[in-house]
């Protein structure tokens, strides 16, 4: 007799010669009661509903159902923003007010301590000083921080002293050297402009090509393929027995875009899934597997995504917006992977 056994059964001979009255019989068969696997099983049975000869449900109510389901990974391939977003014309408007409290704060600009005098760079800070109407700060218009109407620095409603255009123009004219190489002033035709920056609304924009990754360069941009249905989807392919998801991953996007590509996964979670239920027929056969399609997330460092030859028969690709892939997927599809995206 076990250990176990022995203790149990010297408790429950303690408590019958203290007599009946201190425990009732339900609880002395509840915590005395010696374990029995027929009993188990018996108890199993009824509350499942089982025939004499099964031993288990059917189907399993603790199986996963594997059979059922199609287990597939999937790879989000984001290309990061390039640039960062248009500020509003509040926010330009703040930015400027904060360059002119500055200017009031600190102390008054000592240019000796950065130009020594009577070299060609005292003499173009100089000449470029007196233009400002003597004041240090380039952008912020006819503002004397130190003068008796220094509290007057907000702008007013309308005003377009702090638009991106009028500030760019300002830089860049200021950026132009006004000294010759000989130390003399320079004349007009003697300046050589700035070569100006590029737009942020490029080629690919203004034709609304959505296969090119210069586009929308302040967004976050996502890899999308189009499959011999004509369904959108992200690259994706079936898990091997073999293979880990993220292993599967890096294969369903070289086999989906190609190998021109210089990809990051990010990690080796899922930041993503869907379930898709399987169908059945009429007498409860199986009529289409379900799939659980599991996403990854990866970046795009360089390169461009190139269908020639894929195996898997895909026709196109895009790289859109969060806002495009909404109009663009399923909508069972975007909403299992929504959450996942940026907002910009």
């Amino acid at each position: 007799m076990a250990a176990s056994s022995r203790g149990g059964t010297a408790a429950a001979a303690a408590l019958l010669r203290r007599g009946q009255s201190s425990i009732c019989a339900s609880c002395r068969n509840a915590h005395f009661r010696s374990y029995s696997a027929s009993a188990e099983a018996a108890a199993t049975a009824e509350a499942h509903h089982l025939k004499p000869t099964e031993s288990q449900p059917h189907p399993p109510f603790t199986a996963s159902r594997r059979s059922e389901y199609r287990i597939k990974s999937g790879i989000i391939l984001t290309r990061a923003p390039l640039l960062t977003r248009a500020l509003t014309p509040f926010e330009n408007a703040f930015f400027f007010y904060q360059k002119r409290l500055n200017e009031r704060l600190v102390l008054p600009f000592r240019h000796t301590l950065f130009f020594k005098k009577d070299t060609a760079a005292d003499l173009d800070w100089r000449i470029k000083f007196e233009e400002r109407g003597e004041i240090a700060a380039k952008e912020l218009g006819r503002y004397y921080a130190q003068g008796r109407n220094a509290w007057n620095d907000e702008l007013l409603v309308g005003s377009t002293l702090s638009s991106e255009d009028r500030i760019r123009e300002i830089l860049l004219k200021d950026a132009e050297s006004r000294v010759t190489e000989d130390g003399e002033e320079a004349q007009p035709d003697e300046i050589v402009p700035v070569e100006q920056p590029m737009d942020r609304i490029t080629e690919a924009d203004k034709t609304n090509d959505v296969r090119r990754l210069d586009r929308k360069l302040d967004r976050t941009l996502y890899l999308i393929v189009q499959g011999s249905d004509g369904k959108w989807q992200f690259p994706s392919e079936d898990v091997p027995t073999d293979e880990h998801l993220h292993e599967t991953a890096a294969r369903a996007l070289e086999s989906a875009a190609g190998v021109n590509m210089n990809t990051w996964l990010v990690g080796r979670v899922p930041v993503a899934h869907l379930v898709t239920h399987p169908e059945f027929n009429e007498d409860t056969s199986l009529k289409q597997r379900g799939e659980k399609v599991f996403f990854l997330k990866g970046r795009i460092m360089a390169g461009q995504a190139d269908l020639k030859g894929n195996k898997f028969g895909l026709k196109d690709f895009n790289w859109l917006t969060k806002e495009e892939l909404k109009e663009k997927l399923p909508w069972e599809y975007f909403r299992s992977v929504r959450n996942m995206m940026a907002d910009r």
